[in-house]
């Protein structure tokens, strides 16, 4: 691939660009077992190989891994034992996925506005808000809400981040979860993972995973007298296999985003009508935000990154409060399940009907980072992106 091509747009995101056949031991170890569930193997599974690297390197006492990050908050939310129709506090900026979890577990999403940096704003939640999902949005690490029973903290793109305290992001709440989608941190194309300190929620979480069942790797699966229902959300050796070799290199997929985050911030234009919003220290540095002062602006220079194959994105698709899920509130069911047993009036939050934040959103632009390239590459990337913001 030549020079421009890589500086001009990212050619794969983030932990594609780390995949490696060389590197597969575990996916080669599976596949010469020749077996790919992981409850069929009599030893230790790949995939609890996984749970017990990725509970060690986040500092959790358990992991679960799972289909997707979807699957991740849902598994969340049901071994809270919540009532049908209970209410779910969410960002009204994030992925629709966020809500559609909330829905898929027969809950009631409340869309709660954001504060500067795009993240739930816990001043807005009334007292008493049992459930609550925070998603650290773009590798941010959201302000977490004090007193909350059942935080959850959506990690999906935020795999690697610090809170304040010196926690990993997902380890603070009720659950934290995760996601390898192919845009994510790390990628197993499809993949997710819960984490919890609390060892009755991983219980309950593990059964419900696998038909509610008490599993015995290398058995058929039995159930205990008092189990319940569950669902098939057990994930494969061979993803779980790609998982192992993508931990391998978040330390150094994690330095080579904070290298390129660095060399941006000093070589950006200094224009009085662009700032660098700024991320603290314990973020995932996976993108530069910028937000401009008129969105006229901020659509000229999305052109002129575009034409010249410079990968960029803009944020208004995750405003929840316009999106055709949640303001349509159709349903599946012929009675309108769960949506029926929503309270009446508006499930929304917010000091100004959303003014503010659409506003933000129309004014900010962000541009991928590419921890795969080296240092000189990272500074004629940044060269390059340096060279058309002026021109806007």
């Amino acid at each position: 691939m030549s020079m421009d091509k890589r500086l001009g747009q990212r050619y794969l995101p983030y932990g594609a660009n780390y995949l490696d056949w060389s590197d597969m031991h575990e996916l080669r170890e599976a596949i010469e077992h020749g077996v790919l569930f992981r409850y069929q193997t009599e030893g230790e599974s790949v995939a609890s190989r996984l749970e017990r690297t990725v509970a060690r390197r986040l500092g959790a006492r358990h992991a679960l891994a799972v289909h997707n990050g979807t699957e991740a908050l849902r598994l969340a939310l049901i071994s809270t034992r919540p009532r049908t129709g209970d209410l779910v506090h969410i960002p009204a900026v994030t992925f629709v996925a966020v809500a559609g979890a909330v829905l898929a577990s027969g809950l009631v999403p409340v869309l709660v506005d954001v504060d500067q940096s795009l993240s739930l704003d816990p001043a807005l939640l009334p007292s008493g808000a049992e459930r609550v999902i925070v998603a650290h949005m773009e590798g941010t690490v959201a302000p977490l809400p004090q007193g909350v029973p059942y935080l959850v903290e959506d990690c999906a793109q935020s795999l690697g981040a610090v809170l304040p305290d010196g926690r990993h992001a997902g380890t603070a709440g009720y659950a934290g979860t995760f996601s390898f989608h192919h845009n994510k941190v790390l990628t197993s194309g499809e993949g997710g993972l819960v984490v919890t300190q609390d060892a009755d929620a991983w219980a309950t979480m593990r059964c419900y995973h696998d038909h509610g069942s008490a599993r015995v790797p290398g058995c058929y699966p039995t159930w205990n007298a008092d189990a319940h229902y569950g669902e098939n959300f057990v994930t494969s050796e061979g993803v779980a296999a790609v998982q192992c070799q993508q931990f391998r290199h978040l330390d150094e997929l994690l330095a080579g985003l904070e290298r390129h985050y660095a060399v941006a911030l000093d070589n950006l234009p200094a224009r009085t009508d662009l700032r660098v919003l700024p991320r603290a220290a314990g973020d995932v540095k996976t993108s530069v935000r910028l937000r401009w002062e008129s969105r006229e602006l901020r659509d000229a220079a999305v052109a002129a990154l575009t034409a010249r194959g410079i990968a960029n994105w803009t944020l208004g698709k995750y405003l929840l409060p316009q999106h055709p899920v949640l303001t349509g509130r159709r349903s599946l069911y012929a009675d309108g399940f769960p949506w029926s047993l929503a309270p009446e009036g508006p499930l929304m939050l917010s000091r100004d009907g959303f003014a503010r934040t659409r506003d933000l959103l129309e004014r900010t632009l962000c541009v991928p980072l590419s921890p795969e390239l080296g240092e000189q590459e990272q500074v004629l990337a940044v060269k390059a992106l340096r060279q058309i913001l002026e021109a806007v």
